[in-house]
């Protein structure tokens, strides 16, 4: 097959649907989608596949393996601006700083002006090296050193133990590294913490208001050409190879990938369409229980008719395999006493897949449940019907009863008198 027709071909299947990237890249003898139960076979250093809706890691391969990132350094650098320029609008100034020949730039110049948010464009898109050096230079406060720790200092809270920045840019220098998992969960954590940050790493190309160019193109081409894709960062370097953390949604479920140390452009972009489509084919987002769903309607001692609700304390949501046998078993009172306060914990929903239990959630009550009180109870005795046939018989033979002694009374009473007469 020749080149000429190959290109063809992947620019019909990255506009077109799954199957016909998958038949496309089966052609190329490139990792097709997975439509299967197993995962992709990748030509990769490492890869991850994560789902940030749920922290799931889908996929690992050599995902815990320290290596060089190139330009997905970037995706922490646009974090530690955003974190400390509060008006994209900020006008920055060129510091005194060259690229090298084989950086990718705009062009900008020592003492070049522009705004924060043209320059976010410029390094996110392009992925333009001195846009990368002046936001670091300026919201470091004159020291690039400055902005590096702070970048360290970030991806520790974050819990990216894997990784550690030398440079605001991602040259190959020594000390600047990364992992597929750390680059996902920071990917994640950008897109979910900047609606703007979001919002730019989708766009296919800007138009800049400041500074030298006019407009920049995203060197992420599957941004605008496969439309599920919204992101996120490309990179390559001597030591890196070619790298691209990508995300998209489909279906309301959201997935994160990386794939490092892959040969080029075209590789870059097959692996990481082998990846998502295995995760968007074979996983499904499900939301297995919501909080306030009524699971249970235990009744209420004393109160005849009546039942207490019982509901789900929280959401359980899950990226589960789309053939899971998922199902939820309920444990709770059959029957219940009041008081009781709202969210008092009366039994518990138990997800499970397959034979395997994989979350337990409890169950509360929906509302506060009062004491029944003794007069309710006794006014509700008395208005029984067996009830009242009982203490109607009781008046009964009560009233009877007292009119015999009544009557007998007046005879006795009677009869003294007579003999009293009979006396005299």
């Amino acid at each position: 097959m020749s080149r000429r027709v190959a290109r063809r071909l992947i620019q019909t299947a990255l506009c077109g649907s799954a199957a016909w990237i998958a038949l496309v890249l089966a052609a190329l003898g490139w990792p097709a989608l997975a439509g299967a139960q197993s995962p992709p076979q990748l030509e990769v250093s490492a890869a991850a596949l994560y789902a940030p809706q749920t922290g799931q890691m889908l996929f690992g391969l050599e995902d815990q393996r320290e290596l060089a990132i190139a330009s997905t350094t970037k995706l922490m650098t646009a974090l530690i601006t955003l974190q400390h320029v509060h008006h994209l609008g900020t006008v920055f100034t060129q510091n005194d700083w060259y690229p090298a020949a084989e950086d990718s730039q705009l062009g900008l110049d020592p003492g070049d002006r522009m705004s924060v948010h043209d320059l976010l464009l410029a390094m996110m898109l392009p992925s333009a090296d001195d846009a990368a050096e002046d936001l670091a230079d300026n919201v470091g406060r004159g020291s690039v050193a400055r902005f590096v720790a702070m970048m360290n200092a970030e991806a520790a809270l974050l819990g990216l133990r894997h990784t550690h920045y030398s440079t605001p840019i991602g040259l190959d220098t020594p000390g600047n590294y990364s992992t597929a998992s750390d680059l996902v969960r920071l990917a994640a954590y950008d897109l979910s913490h900047s609606a703007y940050f979001a919002r730019i790493v989708a766009l296919p190309g800007a138009v800049l208001h400041t500074g030298p160019v006019g407009y920049v193109a995203n060197r992420n081409d599957l941004v605008g050409r496969v439309p599920w894709i919204d992101g996120v960062k490309t990179g390559h370097t001597g030591d890196a190879g070619y790298v691209l953390v990508a995300s998209g949604e489909r279906n309301g479920m959201k997935l994160i990938s990386a794939v490092l140390g892959t040969s080029s452009e075209q590789a870059r972009d097959a692996n990481t369409l082998a990846l998502l489509g295995y995760g968007f084919e074979d996983f499904s987002l499900r939301t297995v229980v919501r909080a306030g769903e009524v699971l249970a309607r235990p009744r209420v001692n004393e109160r005849p008719g009546a039942r207490a609700q019982l509901v789900a304390a929280s959401t359980y949501a899950r990226v589960l395999p789309r053939d899971a046998p998922v199902r939820v078993e309920v444990r709770a009172a059959r029957h219940v006493t009041g008081p009781l306060p709202a969210r008092a914990v009366l039994g518990t929903a138990t997800v499970i897949d397959g034979t395997r239990t994989i979350a337990q959630l409890p169950l509360v009550l929906a509302r506060a449940l009062p004491k029944v009180s003794g007069l309710t109870i006794a006014a509700r005795f008395i208005t029984r019907p067996l009830a009242l046939a009982c203490i109607g018989v009781l008046v009964a033979l009560g009233v009877g009863a007292r009119s015999v002694r009544v009557r007998s009374g007046r005879r006795r009473s009677s009869r003294i008198s007579n003999a009293e007469l009979d006396a005299t």
